[in-house]
């Protein structure tokens, strides 16, 4: 069935999604024109992903769907698994949040591309082996792993979060699909990245007269890339229109609500001027100490007969200190060196120079008893802690598991009594502890891995992306808690993030980390203000505003 004109490419009309009977998505229409962005938003639980996976057929399998999808005129709804499929890639393809469970763990990412580009899609032949390989070394290219520097060869778990997110993209850009949808396509990725991938989809939608549904909490990303915006509250379409109309006078309440917490105040809590709060830093013993930190890895780049070894130094000489309460921010862009050089602080990963020091001595995650006492000192919050959560363990079995691990034995009573203190220390319930982690928010997940990590009394808490996936609303909640746990408690900690915004209002010293090397350090409002390094200057120029973005549509209207 082909289009008319003006007819619009994609087409939704009263979508509607239930499972076991509970409705999530209700009355959904939606029209999206070829060449056009859609940004879709909305907190966490409205119905955003799963409409994405509706539009795919990929909703789970008990899922109950009514209403039809209209793409180029073809009723997506109506066709069978094996139509889909045929379809899926060439017509319409998806970019999914968390790309190593979209990617598989044992293909080459080179092989993984090509095998896009190999097998047949509706009605299209597929390529030959090397014609597949060489397209698929430049769609790599395109979306920043150049084959010189990030080889073919390489294997997902070889590869940092945003560089995983990046072989993602170019697989779902790899057949030139009509509607291209991105789940959160950039939490992954750092500024530099992001603003890069960012103009990719724009151009490839200019370009092809194609449509992108971006799905994202960042409101300044939307702003920057979207046409429209359509914002969605429990499972239904609250409002649409224009995005500077959308971003600027939204008309109800719940867009009002997205657009207030998208705003982050430059600092949460600080009492102290940045300055002042690092002189008095300064003054305490450090609690955690590298000294010359190094770590190199042998990575093999280029394909089959071209494959060849290669040194890479991830660390190279790092050296930096963190006190007791102090609050230090770790940025750089993917590929840095952030990512192992965490896995040395917390044992995971031996260095091969230099040393860790904590609390004064020196800390390589041995398993005798000096090392584990020093090991319960820091503990981590990872960014997606459903993947690190046992889905049959209830809520208080995850919150002690870190006791038993340190061989610390307590009575059932006492346990529980603990975990649900904890538990209300973060923001919930002690009755909370006899449920399973699938049955809370997110916000409510990062929470309880909290708890977790604080069960052993550290001094130190990692904080690994750890509000990166979550919504504007439920991130200004996780960064006040943390904010008030290092208060209270006196716990320093090592805030890892891509999101600048979020790095300048928990930390008070700021660490810029590129190649391996810290480029550039410094009490974090004089880094934001008086940035020295190019790197520092690249990251800061990069960084989506919204204020920004939405002053230069109305410049752009005006002209």
């Amino acid at each position: 069935m082909s289009l008319t004109v003006n007819a619009p490419l994609l087409d939704i009309r009263g979508l509607r999604l239930a499972i076991a009977g509970q409705p999530l998505v209700q009355d959904l229409s939606l029209q999206l024109q070829a060449g056009e962005i859609l940004g879709l938003v909305g907190e966490s639980g409205s119905g955003k992903s799963l409409t994405a996976l509706a539009l795919m057929g990929l909703a789970p399998p008990q899922s109950e769907i009514e209403g039809q999808v209209l793409l180029a005129g073809q009723d997506l709804l109506a066709l069978d698994e094996l139509q889909m499929n045929a379809r899926r890639g060439s017509e319409i393809a998806m970019v999914f949040q968390e790309p190593m469970t979209a990617l598989n763990p044992l293909m080459r990412i080179g092989d993984q591309v090509a095998e896009v580009l190999r097998l047949p899609r509706a009605g299209r032949p597929g390529l030959g082996r090397r014609a597949a390989l060489a397209r698929a070394a430049e769609l790599l290219d395109q979306v920043g792993l150049p084959e010189s520097r990030i080889g073919m060869a390489r294997l997902p778990h070889e590869l940092s979060g945003g560089q995983r997110q990046r072989v993602a993209i170019a697989m779902a850009l790899a057949l030139s699909p009509k509607l291209l949808i991105a789940d959160e396509p950039t939490t992954a990725l750092d500024v530099v990245t992001q603003a890069q991938i960012l103009a990719l989809l724009r151009e490839r939608v200019r370009a092809q007269d194609c449509a992108l549904i971006l799905i994202s909490h960042d409101l300044a990303v939307v702003a920057e890339l979207a046409d429209r915006v359509a914002v969605m509250q429990g499972g239904r379409l609250l409002e649409q229109g224009d995005t500077l109309q959308m971003l600027s006078q939204p008309r109800e309440q719940g867009s009002r609500h997205l657009l207030a917490h998208s705003r982050l105040s430059p600092r949460l809590a600080a009492q102290q001027q940045p300055e002042a709060a690092e002189e008095s830093f300064s003054q305490a013993p450090p609690l955690l100490e590298l000294r010359d930190l190094r770590r190199s890895f042998f990575a093999r780049s280029g394909m089959l007969w071209r494959a060849q070894e290669a040194q890479t130094r991830a660390v190279d000489g790092v050296s930096l200190q963190i006190r007791r309460g102090e609050r230090l921010g770790l940025v750089g862009a993917s590929g840095c060196g952030k990512s192992t050089l965490l896995r040395c602080v917390l044992g995971l990963d031996k260095p091969q120079g230099g040393e860790v020091l904590l609390q004064g001595q020196r800390f390589w995650g041995g398993m005798d008893a000096s090392q584990r006492e020093l090991r319960r000192l820091v503990q981590i919050v990872f960014q997606d802690p459903y993947g690190s959560f046992d889905p049959r363990w209830r809520v208080w079995q995850l919150v002690a598991e870190p006791l038993h691990l340190l061989g610390e034995d307590a009575d059932s009573a006492r346990l529980r009594q603990r975990v649900g203190d904890l538990l209300e220390l973060v923001g919930l319930a002690a009755e909370d502890m006899d449920r399973y982690a699938h049955q809370f928010s997110g916000g409510q997940r990062q929470r309880i891995a909290i708890a977790r990590a604080l069960i052993v009394q550290p001094q130190l808490l990692v904080l690994d992306e750890a509000v990166s996936a979550l919504d504007v609303s439920l991130r200004a909640q996780i960064l006040a808690l943390l904010d008030r746990l290092s208060q209270e408690l006196g716990l320093a900690l090592l805030f890892v993030s891509h999101d600048l915004a979020v790095v300048r209002a928990v930390t008070d010293v700021l660490h810029v980390m590129d190649a391996g090397r810290i480029v550039e350090s410094g009490a974090t409002e004089a880094l934001f203000s008086r940035p020295q390094h190019p790197v520092t200057q690249a990251l800061l120029a990069a960084t989506p505003d919204l204020d920004r973005a939405l002053s230069l549509r109305h410049s752009k209207l005006a002209r």
